[in-house]
């Protein structure tokens, strides 16, 4: 995705700053070509020879500076440019760039670039609630540029609130989505993750070792191939990916009533999620003491979501399963797809290295009515994208 592309970092005078130098280098170790802009008083936080050791590139301040490659520095960068990310960007250089001040290096080259431009806000908390401030970044987002909300918490002034620069690991996320071809725009998604608990008593319940990373992968990607994305998860430790509408919940039954009122509206349905298919009968209201012999759970069975979304699945909308088996994988997916009346299921095995539970990778069948694609092992994220792609060419 990053291979090659050009990346161009505005640095402005803040003291989150320092931070740039983690997301430059995370970049560079993904082949990317990066180039950092400095302000003036940017430089007073951290030296460009930091940056030009990190990137290999000359690290630009002066917009004469007579000892660069291009003969007229900020056109010849902008045309390169694939993304140009302003990090952070101070409030002088919001307005700057609102209003089309274009009087150092940094706002001269954004201002000539007609590539996707984000903006990550880093400020005082006052200063970043002025109303002033935030119609200059309505003023961003009008002419297309996207303006990254600020993370809260405790800011280098002192004060506590909003205004603090995301972390590198977020704006690197940012830029990711930036560059991936949107063919998804306009399409609603829908995907649930991860594991249902059933309620025992007040201490235990049943679940299962899911933990998400199939299903977060999905939503992820679909989310940065411009889908409109709706991600319902059970209890999980994976943070979930910048862009999509995030619905937590706990039981099965909780899911179910969560994406029965959403399916409706959904172009594609996709669920990953491990829920239980069997819930204890009574749920005790104190915790069940531990007693001499053998005690049994009465269970009954949980609601079928995905059989009832084939059953009520409106014209147009593609339905995706998937299916974990431990024995005879094809016939029992194949089995399932045509029960719950799917467009598509991915079939995995647990007992197969690579695949299954907690593990980065996974080695998915895909099984239509029409066909069975076989695919390699691969990462959770490369699956995501492939399956992706498949329903992408074949739904109506």
């Amino acid at each position: 995705m990053l291979q090659e592309k050009h990346i161009v970092l505005g640095v402005t005078g803040s003291i989150a700053a320092y931070k740039i130098a983690s997301l430059a280098s995370m970049l560079k170790k993904k082949n990317a070509d990066v180039t950092v802009i400095m302000t003036q008083n940017a430089t007073n936080f951290i030296n460009p020879i930091t940056f030009e050791t990190l990137t290999g590139n000359k690290c630009l301040v002066d917009t004469f500076d007579r000892n660069f490659q291009y003969s007229v520095e900020h056109v010849a960068l902008a045309k390169q440019a694939d993304v140009f990310l302003v990090a952070p960007a101070s409030a002088n250089v919001i307005a700057k760039a609102a209003h089309g001040i274009a009087d150092d290096m940094l706002t001269t080259t954004l201002l000539a670039c007609q590539c996707p431009k984000i903006i990550a806000p880093a400020m005082n908390t006052r200063m970043f609630q002025n109303p002033i401030v935030q119609d200059n970044m309505k003023i961003l987002e009008k002419y297309g540029m996207e303006v990254i909300t600020p993370a809260t918490g405790y800011l280098a002034c002192g004060d506590t609130g909003e205004g603090k620069m995301p972390e590198p690991e977020l704006l690197f996320e940012y830029i990711v989505k930036a560059l991936t071809p949107k063919d998804m725009v306009g399409v609603n998604v829908l995907v649930t993750a991860g594991p249902t608990r059933e309620k025992i008593d007040p201490v235990r319940y049943i679940s299962n070792h899911s933990t998400g990373k199939m299903g977060y992968a999905i939503a992820k990607a679909a989310m940065l191939r411009g889908a409109k994305v709706t991600l319902v998860t059970g209890k999980i430790e994976i943070t979930p990916p910048v862009g999509v509408e995030v619905i937590d919940i706990i039981t099965a039954a909780d899911m179910a009533e969560v994406v029965k009122s959403r399916a409706p509206e959904q172009n594609i349905i996709i669920k990953a999620a491990a829920v239980a298919d069997y819930r204890p009968k009574n749920v005790a209201d104190e915790k069940m003491k531990k007693k001499d012999g053998d005690m049994s759970i009465e269970l009954e069975r949980t609601e079928d979501i995905l059989g009832y979304l084939g059953t009520h699945k409106i014209d147009g909308q593609f339905l995706c399963g998937f299916s974990m088996e431990t024995e005879n994988m094809i016939e029992n997916s194949r089995g399932k797809l045509e029960r719950k009346n799917l467009d598509l299921i991915v079939a995995n095995n647990l007992k197969q290295a690579g695949a299954g539970f907690g593990t980065d990778t996974n080695i998915v069948t895909l099984l239509s009515k029409e066909e069975t694609i076989q695919l390699p092992i691969m990462s959770k994220e490369e699956v995501a994208d492939e399956l992706l792609s498949y329903i992408m060419k074949h739904r109506r």
